[in-house]
C-alpha cells in the first residue's frame, strides 16, 4: 500500500518537517518569558520590539495554518493530484515557512514577514486546486 504513495516523497516530508518545525517553534515560544513580560493571560505583552513576543507570535502563526497545510497536502495526495505540483507546493511551503520563522524570530521586518507568508498561503491554495482538480 505505501508505494502508492511513494511519487510523494517530497510532500509527506515536508508534512513530517512541518510536524518538527511546529514542536521546535512551540518550544521556543516559551523562551525567556518572565513575569514582567506576560500580561494577564500568561501570554507576552504585544510588543514586535522584544523576541520573547514574535516567538510566540511565529508559533502561534505556525498553528494557525497547520490544518489547512496539512488538509491541502493529504487532499492532494490522496486525490491523486499530480505528484511533481504536490511535492513542489508542499515543499516550497516549509521553505517560505522556514524563512518566514527566522525573519519573523529575529527581525521586525514585516514586508518580508508578509512575503513568506504569502508564497506559503499561495502554496496552500495550489495544494487544495490540485486536489479538487484530480477529483473532478
Amino acid at each position: 500500500m505505501i508505494d502508492q504513495f511513494a511519487e510523494y516523497s517530497h510532500a509527506i516530508a515536508a508534512l513530517a518537517i512541518w510536524a518538527l518545525m511546529s514542536i521546535i517553534l512551540g518550544g521556543l515560544s516559551t523562551v525567556g518569558r518572565t513575569a514582567e513580560t506576560r500580561s494577564d493571560c500568561g501570554k507576552p505583552i504585544r510588543d514586535y520590539a522584544n523576541p520573547v513576543y514574535r516567538r510566540e507570535r511565529a508559533f502561534a502563526n505556525a498553528v494557525e495554518v497547520s490544518g489547512p497545510f496539512i488538509a491541502a497536502t493529504l487532499a492532494a495526495i490522496l486525490a491523486g493530484a499530480a505528484p511533481f505540483v504536490v511535492n513542489l507546493l508542499a515543499s516550497i511551503f516549509i521553505a517560505a515557512r522556514i524563512a518566514m520563522a527566522v525573519v519573523h524570530i529575529g527581525t521586525e521586518n514585516q514586508p518580508m514577514r508578509s512575503a513568506m507568508f504569502v508564497i506559503g498561503w499561495l502554496c496552500m491554495i495550489g495544494l487544495a486546486i490540485s486536489a479538487i482538480w484530480a477529483v473532478f
